[in-house]
């Protein structure tokens, strides 16, 4: 189905089963262990062996040797996997770092061996007799000195932007903010690690593993391996969390499939908390620099966003500026971009990539102004709203319902209670503030597929490589499928993320939810269709309802018609370059911070989201809130600590790099807004989880100014930044 003009009154549109608070149909199986994940698979492939993976002791330079024969003598090794016996290796289009290292070493705790054992504890204790020489070389490990202010580090292919005369409207802009912001380096941390069994069965291989994108680890494990991708299954039905870190195929799912073919049995690894941060991807630490000059009447007339990151040579820069080019109005605009080569583990995709960091530094950039304005934050950011592209002004916003997420909130919240000056509300020891920033996360769909068909027992059965990471995903496909297809919603049947399945959007970027329903949507619509030419209806008049399919005073029940299958997916065409598709929120946050300590204690927040459709609410809100709780993270507490001396994550377990938890956050609300989006897709819903995250970090930072008048303007807001600003205690 090719989605290339707006959406019309559809099946889903009806509200019956989509856009209802549904429970969660695997919900059951996870609360009672049934769901089964990566590295809990038994019977599919019987007595598997176990492997450890041997990191990097050094962050650059090369192996000289490796000595292996005391590993390879201890009780249980059955195989040591390295570089050297591992056969030729392709290198995967979206993998910077290679997976097996050796002899170069491009970053601390890459994998350079495997030791497979019959148990984890004889893998894990012949992996301590491995000794390797190397040969250290010096490594770029700072930021700051890779990327300082005034230089010019190497430039990514995303190009700058200008628009206007920014200089020369910032210079003669009456009011100015030029300001320095800087984001560390974050991690995951999902509950479950990366983990894999993989199988041979000839010359295929099937890999049960912990992955968002299946269709991408199938090609990328058949690049790397130099086989065919039909050689290669790859299956991964429940994943315990993943946040962009699993959207990559990694080094424990190659591991295991070297491994198992050279024990000619099924092998299991999984990486261990500590080799997480350092093996695998993070979100990577920025600077930038915005520059905003208004007119004394609140109006921006310059805007300007600069931000350098690092990574691996051939990486990618965090996009950290992409959100300032379609926020808020203003004639003159600059954002730029600049990557510098850090020998760090590599940085790639975390929550909401691009917006999350750059929302940190933007929305209190915006919040500074307006303090220099003297006006409220909340009507700040509404006498700047934009209802076009800025730099495009010819295209409009599908939908921007920014302006009422912001009123709503204020009203909700009770902002009108604020006293706006600093430091003056007061319980007891405790300052309050009350803080608040925007949300803004572009809408991106993407092609996805499905196979539907009705069993022998007529129940409706949808297939799908789509993936859920604790999302949703199974709800609201089979959510959709219900609707279309006129069942109730036990009467659907889902299975997911198996790359025999047809290929769908995969979980990433908050495009899942949106592009892989409508992928159902296309496949139930055909269905429909076969069906009721087989039932002899004319399919434009055919009602679905109640198990059965009515047309001209004809009924026939759907069970009628076991075995009769179809695939189709969504094609989306050009609808997205002739209109802005973004979603759109606010945040509103309160703090106590204790006048003696600086502790800071979160006392409410409030989320109100600007989606489109939202498919289930309850699901949609746990997204949310589990956002909202990541930013209080970023606000403050998260942060991967770089040893620059040797170049590695020194903080690399859950002991070391702190999450919030429940007892942090005491109360959350989040309000959707009302609303479909025709230019969206055809189920007129747009993404939402990850702009739950996107500005949660400003908004709390941005309280604790108002409580204290401390501005922390580099990120996390631990209490040694604000006890150096806050008054002394007499």
């Amino acid at each position: 189905m090719k989605f290339d003009t707006p959406a019309t009154t559809n099946p889903i549109d009806t509200g019956r089963v989509v856009g209802q608070a549904v429970d969660r149909i695997d919900g059951a199986r996870k609360t009672t262990g049934t769901a089964t994940y990566a590295y809990e698979w038994h019977d599919v492939a019987p007595s598997p062996a176990y492997g450890y993976v041997v990191g990097a002791g050094i962050g650059k330079g090369r192996i000289r040797a490796m000595h292996l024969d005391d590993a390879r003598r201890a009780p249980g090794v059955l195989a040591i996997v390295t570089a050297q016996n591992a056969g030729k290796l392709g290198k995967a289009k979206r993998n910077t770092a290679k997976l097996l290292g050796g002899p170069e070493i491009q970053h601390y705790h890459q994998a350079i061996a495997l030791v497979v054992a019959d148990t984890f504890e004889q893998a894990r204790a012949a992996a301590q007799l491995i000794r390797v020489d190397y040969a250290p070389e010096k490594g770029r490990f700072d930021l700051e000195a890779a990327c300082c202010f005034d230089s010019k580090p190497k430039k990514d292919a995303i190009p700058d932007t200008s628009v206007g005369d920014f200089a020369g409207a910032f210079a003669a802009a009456p009011v100015q903010l030029d300001a320095r912001y800087t984001t560390p380096d974050q991690s995951h941390c999902m509950m479950e690690p990366h983990a894999s069994m993989a199988a041979w069965s000839g010359d295929e291989v099937t890999v049960w593993t912990s992955n968002q994108m299946v269709a991408w680890a199938r090609e990328d494990m058949a690049t790397t391996l130099g086989i065919p991708k039909e050689k290669v299954r790859i299956v991964s039905p429940f994943i315990g969390g993943g946040f962009g870190g699993k959207l990559f195929l990694r080094a424990e799912s190659l591991l295991a499939v070297l491994g198992a073919r050279a024990v000619h049995r099924p092998v299991k690894v999984a990486l261990t908390r500590p080799q997480i941060p350092n093996n695998t991807t993070h979100r990577p630490a920025t600077i930038q620099r915005i520059r905003i000059g208004a007119n004394r009447d609140g109006r921006i007339t310059a805007i300007g966003h600069e931000s350098w990151s690092g990574d691996l040579e051939g990486g990618q820069p965090e996009t950290a500026v992409m959100q300032t080019r379609l926020l808020y109005a203003g004639a003159n605009r600059m954002t730029s971009m600049q990557l510098a080569t850090l020998d760090l583990p590599e940085g790639n995709a975390m929550r909401a990539p691009g917006e999350a960091p750059g929302l940190m530094a933007l929305e209190i950039a915006i919040d500074e102004m307006a303090v220099k304005l003297g006006m409220d934050p909340v009507q700040f950011r509404i006498l700047n709203d934009t209802q076009v592209d800025p730099e495009k002004p010819e295209r409009p916003f599908s939908q921007r319902h920014f302006v009422e997420c912001l009123r709503l909130g204020a009203e909700r919240f009770g902002w009108s209670r604020r006293n706006p000056r600093p430091g003056s509300m007061r319980e007891g020891q405790w300052l309050i503030g009350m803080g608040m920033a925007s949300a803004f996360r572009n809408n991106l769909v993407t092609k996805s597929g499905a196979r539907v068909g009705i069993d022998s027992s007529g129940m409706v059965v949808v297939e799908t490589d789509m993936t859920d990471i604790g999302t949703g995903s199974y709800t609201i496909i089979a959510q959709t499928a219900a609707e279309m297809m006129g069942v109730p919603l036990d009467r659907v049947v889902v299975r997911l993320g198996d790359s025999a399945f047809p290929v769908s959007s995969g979980s990433g970027g908050q495009w899942g939810g949106n592009s892989s329903t409508s992928g159902v949507y296309a496949a139930c619509a055909k269905l429909r269709q076969t069906i009721a030419e087989r039932a002899g209806l004319k399919a434009e008049d055919a009602v679905f309802e109640a198990g059965q399919v009515r047309a001209g005073g004809r009924s026939v029940p759907l069970a009628q018609f076991a075995g009769v299958s179809v695939e189709d997916s969504i094609e989306f065409g050009e609808l997205d370059k002739k209109y802005q598709q973004s979603t759109f929120g606010g945040h509103f946050v309160e703090v106590a911070v204790d006048l003696a300590t600086a502790e800071v204690r979160v006392r409410r927040m409030l989320a109100v989201c600007s989606a489109g459709r939202i498919l289930n609410p309850k699901s949609a809100r746990s997204q949310v809130i589990g956002a909202m709780t990541m930013g209080v993270g970023a606000a403050l507490m998260e942060a991967l600590h770089v040893d620059k001396r040797v170049g590695f994550f020194a903080n690399h377990d859950l002991a070391g790099y702190e999450v919030p938890v429940h007892a942090d956050i005491p109360h959350q609300e989040v309000i959707f807004l009302e609303e479909t989006d025709p230019i969206s897709s055809p189920m007129k819903a747009k993404g939402v989880g990850e702009l739950g995250i996107c500005g949660v970090a400003a908004a709390v930072l941005n309280a604790v100014y108002h409580a204290t008048g401390v501005r922390v303007r580099d990120y996390p807001a631990t209490l040694d930044k604000l006890l150096a600003g806050m008054p002394v205690v007499a």
